[in-house]
C-alpha cells in the first residue's frame, strides 16, 4: 500500500491520534545495537500511530558523559531514518526546571535531606531490587550534619503497579523492596528519576517505548508523577540485546557500535530482533523504503511477554 493511502485508511482507524514519544539516549558513548533496537521500536511505534517522536540526551550525568558523543549518536540516528520532530532536549540544560521540580516535593514535604553514605547504608540495609534498601535512617532528621545532602523522596507501604503492553502487570513496594530513593545527590547532579518525570511532563510525553532493562524504574517513575500530581504515560519495554553470556549490550560489556556502513542490512536485523519478519526484498532497497513498510507493518504483539532476547 503507498504511504500516502495507508496514512489516509490510518487517520479514518484512529480515535485519538495524539500521541508523543520519545528516545532518550545517555551520551557515555556509541550507539550499540541494543540502542538502536530501542530507537527503532519507539519510532516505529509513534509512527505506526501518526505520533510525533522525540529525542531528548540524557546527559545529566555529567561523570559519564563522553565528549562529542551526542553529536554522534544524532548522526548515527540520522543514518538510519531516524529524526526528531521537534528540537533535540539536553537534559544539562534543564537543572532550574529540576530545580523547580525538586522545591514542589519539598512544599509537599514528600522529600528531605539525607546525610548517609554509602558505607552506612551498606551496613544496615538489606539487599533489594537494585541493590540496598535505604532503612530511612534520616526519615525524622539527619543523623548528623552534612555541608551538601543528598534528597530522598518518601516511599509507602503500598503497592504501585501498571500494566505494560508487552510485560503485564509490574508492581513493587518501594518501601520494602527499594526504600527511599534519591532524587538529588549529595554532589548535587539530580537523579535520573526525578529528570526523566520531569522532562516526559515538559515534552507532554503520552508513551514511552524502552528498554526492559528500566521495568524496575518505572514504579518510582510513577511514584513521583503522582506526588507532582502529572499523567503517567503507557509504557512499553521493549526486550533487552544481550550477548552470547546472556549480558545486556552496553558499554560495561563492550559492546561494538553499531555498524553505519550497511544501515538497510542494520536496520533489517533491528527489524528481525523485533520480530516483525521483514521481506526478502527490503534487502535490495534504501532506508526509508524499509522504514515505511516498517513503520505500516508494526506489530509489537509479537513481542509480549519477551523480557531478553540475543541479537539477531
Amino acid at each position: 500500500m503507498a504511504r500516502s493511502d495507508w496514512l489516509l485508511k490510518k487517520r479514518r482507524s484512529l480515535p485519538d491520534p495524539e500521541y508523543r514519544g520519545r528516545f532518550a539516549p545517555s551520551p557515555t558513548g556509541p550507539l550499540h545495537f541494543g540502542s538502536l533496537v530501542a530507537a527503532v521500536g519507539s519510532y516505529l511505534d509513534a509512527k505506526h500511530h501518526l505520533g510525533t517522536w522525540l529525542v531528548r540526551m540524557e546527559d545529566l550525568d555529567t561523570p559519564r558523559c563522553v565528549a562529542g558523543a551526542a553529536d554522534d549518536i544524532l548522526r548515527t540516528l540520522d543514518t538510519f531514518g531516524l529524526r526528531s520532530d521537534e528540537p533535540v532536549i539536553y537534559q544539562s540544560h534543564r537543572t532550574a526546571a529540576y530545580e523547580e521540580t525538586l522545591q514542589r516535593l519539598k512544599d509537599r514535604q514528600a522529600v528531605y535531606p539525607c546525610c548517609c553514605t554509602r558505607k552506612e547504608i551498606a551496613d544496615s540495609a538489606l539487599n533489594g531490587i537494585e541493590g540496598f534498601v535505604y532503612a530511612g535512617t534520616c526519615r525524622n532528621g539527619m543523623a548528623h550534619q552534612r555541608e551538601i545532602p543528598a534528597w530522598r523522596v518518601r516511599t509507602n507501604n503500598e503497592t504501585t503497579g501498571f500494566d505494560d503492553v508487552l510485560q503485564g502487570y509490574i508492581s513493587q513496594n518501594l518501601e520494602t523492596e527499594l526504600g527511599d530513593f534519591v532524587v538529588k545527590r549529595a554532589d548535587g547532579l539530580f537523579a535520573y528519576q526525578l529528570a526523566v518525570v520531569a522532562d516526559d511532563s515538559f515534552q507532554n510525553i503520552t508513551h514511552i517505548v524502552r528498554g526492559a532493562d528500566l521495568l524496575a524504574s518505572t514504579p518510582r517513575q510513577i511514584h513521583l508523577q503522582r506526588l507532582l500530581c502529572l499523567p503517567t504515560p503507557h509504557y512499553m519495554h521493549l526486550p533487552v540485546v544481550v550477548n552470547e553470556v546472556g549480558e545486556k549490550l552496553s558499554k560495561q560489556t563492550l559492546a561494538a557500535p553499531v555498524d553505519v556502513s550497511q544501515p538497510v542490512a542494520t536496520l533489517l536485523r533491528v527489524l528481525d530482533f523485533l520480530q516483525q519478519q521483514p521481506p526478502a526484498e527490503l534487502a535490495s532497497s534504501d532506508v526509508g523504503t524499509v522504514l515505511d513498510w516498517a513503520m505500516q507493518n508494526w506489530d509489537a504483539t509479537r513481542l509480549r511477554g519477551i523480557a531478553t532476547l540475543p541479537a539477531a
